[in-house]
Parts: C-alpha cells; structure tokens; sequence
C-alpha cells in the first residue's frame, strides 16, 4: 500500500479508510489487552498513535518495536476517543525496517542539548530538532519569495576567493599544495604559482563584493548560501561555516535601506507564525515561553531608528544610574551584544535600527556622512555632531540576539572609496574589479547581510547557534 505522510493522515477525516504510515518510534506502552505506538516521520511535529492488537501483530514483532525503530503501519483510520487527537490508526499489520538497541542516544527521557550536539546524526529525530529544522526551512522559502516577489534576482557568488571583503583576515585557505612540501621565497612566504588558481585563495566571508557587481547590473539582486569564517570563537553565537543572506539594491539611500530591512524581516516573522504554528507552539512550550508573544511583538512595532551617537548617549546615562556592562561603551567603541540587548531589551523594548557608526569601526566599502563643523561627521539626530566621521550604516537590533542584520549605504565615489582603501593600507591587487565599478557607470546603492542562523535563532527561542544548524561547524568540530 502506498505511504500517507503523517500530517496528512492527521488532517483527514477519511474514517475507516486503510493507510499506511512509516516513521520512527517516540515511544511504544504495552499492555495485554492493547499497545499503543507514538510514530513521527518529520512531516509534523505531531505523532500519529498506532493503537496494536497483541494477538493481530504478534507480541514478537512488538517486542521489537522500540524507542527509535523504523516501522511501517498498515491499517483503518478511525476517529480518536483520547483528547488532543482527531484520529489514530487500528493496525493490522507491522513491518519493522530498522531495530533500535537499547544504547539509542535520542531515548525518551530528556537530553541535554550539550549531549545532543554530541550526536548530531542522531539529534535531528527529536521533537525540538525536527522543529527547528522544519522552521529552518520554512525560513529560506520566505527569503526566497519575499525577493522573488519583489523584484530582486536569486545571485549566485563564489565561495573560492582571493579578496578578503570584511578585512578581517580570518579566512580558511583552500589549496592543493602538499602542505608538507611547501615551496618559499627568499623572504620566507609560500609561493603560490604553483597552486591550483596560482595565488592564495580561501573560503569567503560574505558575497557583498560580488553582489554589488550584480546590483550594478541587475538593479537589485540578493544572495543566499554559505559563508565562512576562521575565527577561534566558541561562544553561543559563532559559528565557522554559517549561512549569509545578503541583497544589494541599486538607486536607494539610508532611510529606502532602512525600509527594506524592516520590511523583509518582518515578513520573514510573518511567514513563521503563519506556516509554522504547530512547531511554534511546541517550541513555546518547551523552550521559551514568551517566543510566539515577542514574534507577534515584532509585526506590531515600527523599528525604532537610533543614531550611534544617541545610542552611546543612552548607555552612559544606564552606566551612571547603576547600569553594569562587561565592555566599555565610550564613543568610537563596537558595541557588544550586551550593550545591544539593552538599548532593545531595555530602554526601548522593541526592535532597533542603529544607523550612523563611527567609520573606524566599520568597513571600508560604507558611505561617509557629509563632513560638518571643519571636518567631523554628523551623527545624525537633534543637530550634534560625533566626535569624529561616521557612516551610513543600518545595523538591525533584535531582542535576545543583538545584531541581526548589519547592512550600510555603499561607497559609489572612485576617489573616496581609493582614499579610504588607503588609508587602511589595503592590498589593492585583488581589488582591482571592485573598484572597476566606481570608475564605469558608477551608481548609489545599499545592502545588507542577515545571518541566516541568527534569525533562526529568534525564530525558534533556541539559546545556541549551534543548535539551529543541521552540523554546526566550530573551533575543534569538524564531527558528521
């Protein structure tokens, strides 16, 4: 008989009509009279209850049929008597593909999520797993059609690259060279002519670069797919292979940028509480139980705009009325996540778009403010100036993350994006093409990136960023 997914049969009223269901065993009670069998087979976050005659199936097949086993169940769908199910299945038939020993890490009783990373080829069959996962994909189909539907092209970027685009200079080398035989100049560098690209190449950090090369062309592109980054980091929020989804819009400014970033995330929040309220609610109750009401407190609030400086003002008037923070907080500061939370979690209580950063602590590639008062930048509110530069930049804030989405105005001028590359003393040889943009046809434009797992992780109230992707990739974990 043909299979039936189990959020189908749980959604039909087809009563006394034979199916078969195939999945994994949550759990098995047995009794004399009857047996019952919990089976999930990851369409749902619910479980279809298999009701067993002993004397039907045979009390030798169901001695194997534990926690963790693979069956099929043929049988008559009938109306539940229990509460909370509309329907189980009256087997008269099981078939066992997979037995499952005793030493099954997923058994029923709870796992810590430590243990569970532990074995990760095995954690994805549990009911928090399934759920993440399935919001997880849930998520990609809204980018994906939230861009489709406006307008914007699906652009494909290269993980193999020779420019580093954060500057940051943790990057995975990726090279054919037999590294115990590795061939060197007179000062002592590895010569790469030799090699499979003939110059140094590693695993990219973000597609920004070459998405720009796309807006400028195409208008407005976005894209979608794996980055990575070789920083020794082991906290809850790092991860060392990460998804990035990054658009690129040509002819918008600072406050079009803002609009978008706010538009998509919340339609992104939107698209989770409409496809995902089973998993949602099972997350609620077991993981975090103010999830659903702080999603639907996203769609509800206008995102608050904040320029750095304002920002920096805030926390200084925390810090004097007994606030405390780990991480200094003076102006020309990164601000830390801590830092972040508050103004959010806080003083707002609400999402927030910080825009304006001192240009030190930013990249490269971000517009300046218009220089005022003999050479300071506005910050950007009530009239004050910073400090020193700053540049349009538009950081989202969220609560229990911080920094969701990092995104800027670009620099479009030839001889002040050159000036600021030199003044950071960067190797301009792998460069070349981006700033080839600035010299033809150079045109404003904007962009962000979104950490695809960083959304996830507020989508799903799950406190660890490594338990939002399928095989986190980490410092010292390269495991599955």
């Amino acid at each position: 008989m043909k299979r039936t997914k189990i959020i189908d049969v749980l959604q039909s009223t087809d009563y006394g009509k034979d199916v078969c269901v195939k999945g994994w065993v949550r759990t098995h009670r047995s009794s004399k009279a009857v047996d019952f069998i919990a089976l999930n087979d990851g369409s749902t976050i619910k479980n279809v209850q298999i009701v067993v005659d002993p004397a039907t199936v045979g009390e030798e097949v169901l001695k194997q049929v534990t926690t963790g086993a693979c069956i099929a169940a043929t049988g008559k769908l009938v109306e539940s008597p229990a509460a909370g199910q509309p329907s189980e299945i009256q087997a008269d038939a099981i078939e066992i593909y997979g037995l499952c020993g005793n030493d099954y890490p997923m058994q029923k009783k709870g796992q810590s999520f430590e243990v569970m990373r532990k074995n990760a080829h095995m954690r994805l069959r549990t009911n928090t797993f399934g759920a993440v996962m399935r919001i997880r994909h849930n998520m990609a189909m809204a980018i994906h059609t939230y861009f489709h539907e406006h307008g914007f092209f699906y652009f494909h970027t290269p993980l193999i690259t020779a420019s580093d685009c954060e500057g940051a200079g943790n990057m995975f080398q990726v090279t054919t060279k037999n590294l115990y035989d590795l061939k060197k100049d007179e000062q002592g560098k590895i010569i790469y002519d030799d090699d499979f690209f003939g110059e140094q190449t590693s695993l990219t950090v973000s597609g920004q670069l070459e998405g720009e090369l796309g807006a400028t062309a195409l208008g407005a592109i976005y894209t979608f797919g794996p980055t990575f980054r070789a920083e020794n980091s082991n906290t809850p929020r790092h991860l060392a292979e990460f998804w990035m989804v990054e658009p690129e819009v040509a002819f918008i400014d600072q406050e079009e940028l803002m609009d978008l970033e706010e538009d998509f995330i919340k339609y992104c929040v939107r698209w989770a509480l409409d496809n995902c309220k089973d998993d949602l609610a099972f997350l609620n109750q077991m993981i975090d139980k103010t999830l659903i009401a702080r999603l639907e407190g996203v769609l509800k609030d206008t995102f608050v705009r904040l320029p750095y400086t304002e920002g920096i003002n805030i926390l200084q008037e925390a810090i004097k009325n007994g606030k405390k923070f780990e991480f200094p907080c003076n102006w020309g500061d990164d601000l830390a996540s801590e830092h972040e939370r508050y103004l959010v979690e806080e003083h707002f209580k609400k999402p927030v778009i910080m825009t304006d950063y001192p240009s030190a602590i930013k990249s490269f590639y971000m517009k300046q403010n218009r220089p005022v008062d003999g050479g300071s930048a506005s910050a950007g509110y009530k009239g004050s100036i910073a400090p020193g530069p700053t540049m349009q930049g538009t950081d989202v804030l969220f609560p229990q993350i911080g920094e969701i989405i990092g995104g800027s105005v670009r620099e479009e001028n030839y001889d002040k994006l050159m000036a600021e590359v030199d003044k950071r003393q960067m190797d301009k040889t792998h460069l070349w093409w981006y700033l080839d943009t600035r010299r033809w046809g150079t045109c404003p434009h904007a962009g962000f990136g979104l950490g695809f797992e960083r959304l996830i992780l507020f989508v799903t109230g799950m406190q660890n960023i490594r338990d939002v992707i399928p095989f986190p990739r980490t410092p010292k974990n390269a495991d599955f």
